[in-house]
């Protein structure tokens, strides 16, 4: 029985039968498989059955589907074991019925540009030439450094100097074949293999040669690679032309390889990325335990020299990363007022906190035709990069539908529609609108499936759109009507605009801040806008504590003064 087991995202641990000849993979309730996400496409992908093999396709999604980290542009058959992403959902293929035998596959070497292939071998028990194993799973100490002391202080002398200067993978890889290939004489090539984290596969990374002839291919036993990582020792064949482990390695009997070793890489944290296997072809100066066990002291340096290397090449984009966020913050900030609008008799506050360092809260001051002025707070969903760029767009958007249409229900519905035709399917906006004629002292909201508006009104608090009035987000149905709502202002008088940030605000016990807490808060008298708005503000503050915020933050307050 052939299935998809999640591993990453809403559904982790869920596992779905794929028993029909077609299943769609989406977010729309109507799909075979329903993906709880709101990255994911309403209808993302499929799968289909085709003589008792699976094969997916992507349905035009507008983030894709990946398979093993790579992303799919026509049909691809699925393997067993394979890892399909669609978003922030990742699942594994299972297909019990699907041939346990690997297929061998073409790699290019990243940094030699050298062809490699990873093979597997024929299953047997008898005729192996594995002559010595070397336990190096508990580390470095491990190794009798007594022997053949002078071969052991030249590998680490040598190992050490050229690891020393090197901070890339580019720079790691070839120094440490360089380094055996020196310590070692009689030695033909090098190839270190990898794990790629992604896939999971085995992928050769370099190969280092000392005979032309053996640049264009290289073959490696599936069986040792894995042997060697599973088990963290270290082998020595002696005649590899002999040893039933290598019978499928072409090039074993191509080049009259006499003698392997193989050693495993395990960073500090005893996890083994990968391999070192050297080979010669000199019958005379096949490798010895002596050599063993210098390979396992250069594997075991050079494999923190790799985790080096690789935190070094983290932190280098993540700097980057850090960098060009800055400059994104700084960007969309632009999009914000960074000073309140002076009307006579009125006084305005607002605040703004993304959780991270982009962020898809939205507010705005727009001043309108006779001399009255738009507030509008919004929220995209989601959050990061996405959420932002939609949050640009939508400011834009916002200004022009605003101008065009000659009311603010008009002005939604306008804004609603080009949302819609923009085709983000994957996202949708919450918003509420308030358009302020000072003249008239009047105040007319609209929501869009925003959370509700308070009205400090007459003496008491109320929910400036009522609930029949609150109609659907931006982007979830492309004609949608919205309602207008209007409200005299007297001296006095304040509105609270807000987003979920604030009124879903956590604390340490993991208690929601609430909207009854907020409701109370907005009856709390204060003199001016200013301090109504920072009492709001203080007390959700002193609710979350010390807990981390995990949502942006928006809060627009104005107030008829006199």
């Amino acid at each position: 029985m052939a299935e998809l087991r999640t591993v990453e995202g809403p559904h982790t641990g869920g596992v779905f039968a794929l028993d029909r000849e077609l299943a769609v993979l989406g977010r729309l309730p109507g799909c075979d498989i329903v993906l709880g996400s709101v990255s994911v496409s309403r209808e993302h992908a499929k799968i289909e059955r085709v003589d008792n093999k699976f094969y997916i396709e992507d349905l035009g999604s507008r983030n894709g589907t990946y398979i093993n980290g790579r992303q799919i542009r026509e049909r691809c058959l699925l393997n067993d074991q394979d890892r399909i992403t669609l978003c922030d959902v990742v699942m594994v293929f299972s297909d019990d019925t699907a041939s346990k035998q690997a297929v061998s596959s073409r790699r290019t070497v990243s940094i030699l540009d050298t062809t490699a292939m990873m093979v597997d071998d024929e299953p047997g028990e008898s005729d192996s030439t594995i002559m010595t194993r070397l336990d190096i799973s508990s580390g470095s100490s491990s190794l009798r450094l007594e022997v053949n002391p002078h071969a052991k202080l030249k590998a680490m002398m040598e190992i050490s100097q050229n690891l020393g200067r090197a901070v890339t993978m580019n720079d790691v890889l070839p120094k440490v074949l360089d380094s055996l290939l020196t310590i070692f004489p009689q030695a033909d090539r090098g190839v270190i293999v990898l794990r790629d984290t992604a896939s999971g596969k085995l992928i050769p990374k370099v190969l280092k040669h000392r005979r032309p002839e053996l640049v264009d291919s290289v073959r490696i036993s599936r069986t040792i690679v894995q042997g060697v990582m599973a088990s963290k020792v270290a082998i020595l064949s002696a005649d590899a032309a002999s040893d039933f482990r290598f019978k499928a390695s072409e090039s074993i009997v191509d080049f009259h390889i006499r003698s392997v070793m193989c050693a495993p890489l395990i960073t500090s944290r005893g996890e083994v990325t990968g391999v070192i296997q050297i080979d010669t072809s000199d019958q005379r100066n096949r490798f010895n335990r002596d050599d063993l066990e210098v390979l396992a002291s250069v594997a075991y340096q050079a494999a923190i020299a790799v985790e080096n290397a690789e935190l070094h090449e983290m932190a280098i984009r993540d700097q980057k990363r850090s960098r060009e966020l800055e400059v994104a913050h700084a960007v969309l900030r632009g999009f914000l007022p960074s000073n309140a609008p002076r009307i006579e008799g009125y006084d305005f506050f607002h605040f703004y906190e993304p959780a991270n360092e982009l962020g898809g809260d939205y507010y705005d001051y727009i001043p309108l035709p006779g001399r009255r002025l738009a507030v509008v707070v919004a929220d995209v969903s989601g959050k990061g990069i996405p959420a932002s760029l939609l949050m640009a767009r939508l400011s834009a958007d916002v200004r022009y539908c605003l101008v065009s249409e000659s009311s603010p229900a008009e002005a939604v519905a306008q804004l609603n529609r080009v949302f819609f035709s923009a085709n983000w399917e994957d996202r949708f906006v919450t918003l509420v609108l308030a358009v302020l004629d000072p003249l008239r002292h009047e105040l007319t909201l609209v929501n869009a499936g925003h959370p509700p508006a308070y009205l400090q009104h007459a003496g008491k608090v109320v929910h400036a759109v009522d609930e029949a009035n609150a109609m659907f987000p931006l982007g979830v149905m492309e004609n949608a009507e919205y309602m207008q709502v209007s409200h005299s202002l007297n001296p006095g008088d304040r509105l609270v605009l807000y987003t979920d940030g604030i009124s879903e605000a956590m604390n340490e016990k993991n208690e929601l801040y609430g909207l009854r807490r907020l409701h109370e808060q907005t009856t709390v008298p204060c003199l001016g806008v200013a301090a109504f708005g920072q009492s709001i503000l203080g007390n959700v503050k002193q609710f979350v504590g010390k807990q981390s915020q995990n949502d942006d933050m928006c809060l627009v307050c104005l107030g008829r003064e006199k």
